[in-house]
């Protein structure tokens, strides 16, 4: 088993991969969405439709406290592709989170990992599914 998340999807990752001991690929992971996203508390619009409304509550800052782990338990099984150009997520923090771990840290980019299909054979190599 194993899993991929993108940014938040990231941060999930690590909670899975932390539980279950499996093998992980981060795009670009958040790192602590409780403190990044506190200050979204309230009425929000999706960013893909200014027209839809939702409601970003209080627990879920906690629920996101709840799935935080300290230092990643085996870091053989983390490979982290940060982007030193990403727009929404600091490359010196998401780096600092997964010491140990294979990490490859791209300049330029953007938190989208536009270019992610170049990348994709070595994702799939890691997750021995190449």
């Amino acid at each position: 088993m194993a899993v991929v998340g993108s940014s938040l999807g990231g941060f999930y990752a690590t909670h899975v991969a932390e539980t279950c001991g499996c093998k992980a690929v981060l795009l670009n992971p958040a790192v602590n969405p409780a403190r990044d996203l506190a200050k979204y508390i309230g009425e929000q619009t999706a960013w893909n439709n200014p027209d839809e409304r939702f409601f970003f509550e209080p627990r879920f800052i906690d629920e996101l406290h709840a799935f935080t782990h300290g230092p990643v338990a085996c870091p053989a099984n983390y490979f982290a592709m940060i982007a030193k150009g990403d727009e929404v997520l600091d490359w010196r923090e998401m780096t600092g989170r997964y010491p140990g771990a294979r990490i490859k840290l791209l300049e330029g980019g953007d938190h989208a990992l536009s270019d992610f299909e170049r990348h994709l054979p070595e994702v799939m190599n890691f997750m021995s599914l190449a």
